[in-house]
């Protein structure tokens, strides 16, 4: 695949990144792609490894190597390599049904698995990706495709996230008629209010819903299902029903102070920001509750990461970004081999601003926040930090992270934003079903299955296997998706 030798002959390049001080005037997308030829040299370097762990997709050591879709990324690759465009993206498009979502957004599972990546930089298949989607756009390749023919069954789903978008093409594609319920204002649920549009212009969520629209899909917006709609009128209505309403049920902090004005989830907060965005067309920027402001995010992951970036955007005096755990090392340890994903060290977009405008990383790490302290009036005024030591639980053998007595330090905070993970769905929406939930707050299914315990309903996404990532949520929409359709007709071609 791709030209035999290409990774001994071709160095790996990715498309510019826009400079942090530059980039942080605004709210768009900041990663250019290659200039064409220069990505088909990239598509050169995927060598003909004879095991392509790229697209295996398998659990190792508890962590998913490769890509959960089993995108067939050498022969994508090398299509990209000799410039047929149209060929890579029907490639692509055999396999992976929203592929300008993760070409943006995944962190590149397929990349972490490169047989390149063993001893050299590995294959820049994500942009290749994100070359080929754009392609195909431009090029108007990515067609609405209503089905020629209806099979007279119907389907809602609840949820307009990347597993529900997912779920309803698939299902339409087959010929049933398919409604996609979103509690908000627009759809795209994570993809549209949980990440900023930087990282994800929203516009890209646009152009896919149009088409999905001109294929016959019908999104009803505004509409809570299990509050405004009961589960019980939804499955009057629809022959099955799958639920693709994500891990929303964010973890809190139980501390003292905690009910100040200006403690605040991370997802309301992103969510909040990109409304105030759309909703002005770009012209107003909320900035009243950050600028000037000392601002603290509890949590390391990509949600702590999007706040990071977005506080700076919004004018806040400072960030300090709190991970519980020690940091990652600088390189792979011997415990944790090719290819499994790599533990290691990452800076990401939000960190690389905060330092580029505060002259140092924003992160801090092994300490969390013991106490929030207000203002007369009930605003945080400041948070008392304390640090953190790994201790071996006696009853389970595992680690645990314990505070340091004394370590205690008051930081001045007139914002805070938890984003600490989540606990599973909200249980309401699956309760209005009476699905069962598993002993982590999610939707229970069998351990392979996307059936819930309430016949005609199914299950898809964060809210059947808990926080995880975009390109799994639309692997476990179109999984569902073949489940339903095997359900409605006996059988299943997807």
């Amino acid at each position: 695949m791709g030209k035999p030798t290409g990774f001994l002959e071709y160095e790996r390049k990715v498309g510019r990144t826009a400079p942090p001080l530059e980039r942080i005037q605004h709210f768009h997308e900041f990663h250019a792609l290659l200039p064409e030829q220069e990505q088909r040299l990239q598509g050169a370097r995927c060598m003909d490894c004879g095991v392509p762990f790229c697209q295996a997709g398998v659990m190792i050591a508890g962590m998913a190597s490769g890509c959960p879709l089993h995108n067939l990324i050498p022969e994508m690759n090398d299509l990209v390599y000799r410039g047929l465009w149209e060929q890579a993206y029907a490639r692509l498009s055999a396999t992976h049904c929203l592929p300008e979502f993760t070409s943006r957004v995944c962190p590149a599972l397929c990349e972490a698995a490169c047989t390149c990546g063993l001893h050299s930089d590995p294959v820049s298949t994500k942009e290749n990706e994100r070359r080929v989607i754009e392609y195909a756009f431009a090029h108007g390749l990515v067609p609405s495709d209503p089905p020629a023919v209806r099979t007279g069954k119907s389907v809602a789903i609840v949820g307009s996230g990347p597993a529900g978008l997912a779920a309803a093409l698939r299902l339409n594609g087959r010929g049933h008629s398919v409604t996609v319920y979103e509690r908000h204002d627009r759809p795209g649920g994570l993809l549209r209010y949980g990440i900023p549009n930087m990282k994800l212009e929203k516009s890209v969520i646009d152009r896919r819903i149009l088409l999905m629209e001109q294929a016959g899909i019908r999104f009803q917006c505004g509409v809570d299902i299990g509050r405004d709609l009961s589960g019980e009128e939804l499955l009057s209505q629809y022959d099955r029903v799958i639920l693709a309403c994500g891990a929303s049920h964010p973890r809190d902090l139980d501390v003292p102070g905690r009910d100040a004005k200006g403690v605040r989830f991370a997802v309301d907060f992103l969510g909040e920001v990109t409304k105030t965005l759309l909703d002005s067309d770009f012209v107003k920027a909320p900035e009243n509750e950050v600028k000037d402001k000392d601002v603290i995010v509890i949590g390391g992951g990509d949600t702590g990461n999007d706040c990071v970036g977005t506080a700076v955007r919004l004018g806040a005096k400072s960030v300090l970004q709190l991970e519980m755990m020690p940091p990652q090392p600088e390189t792979r340890a011997p415990s944790n081999p090719w290819p499994e994903w790599p533990r290691v060290v990452k800076t990401d977009y939000g960190q690389e601003e905060a330092s580029a405008v505060f002259g140092h990383d924003p992160r801090r790490y092994q300490t969390t926040v013991k106490e929030f302290l207000k203002n007369d009036d009930g605003s945080l005024r400041a948070a008392v930090l304390i640090s953190l030591r790994a201790e071996k639980d006696e009853k389970t053998g595992r680690m645990r992270m314990v505070p340091v007595e004394g370590s205690e330090e008051e930081v001045p905070a007139g914002l805070a934003l938890i984003a600490a993970g989540f606990l599973g769905c909200e249980s309401y929406s699956a309760e209005a079903f009476g699905a069962a939930l598993s002993p982590r707050g999610n939707v229970a299914t069998e351990p392979d299955g996307y059936a819930t315990s309430t016949d005609r309903v199914f299950v898809a996404g964060d809210m059947r296997r808990g926080q995880s990532l975009v390109v799994w949520a639309i692997a476990e929409g179109e999984a569902a998706a073949r489940a339903v359709d095997a359900s409605l007709m006996g059988y299943t071609n997807l």
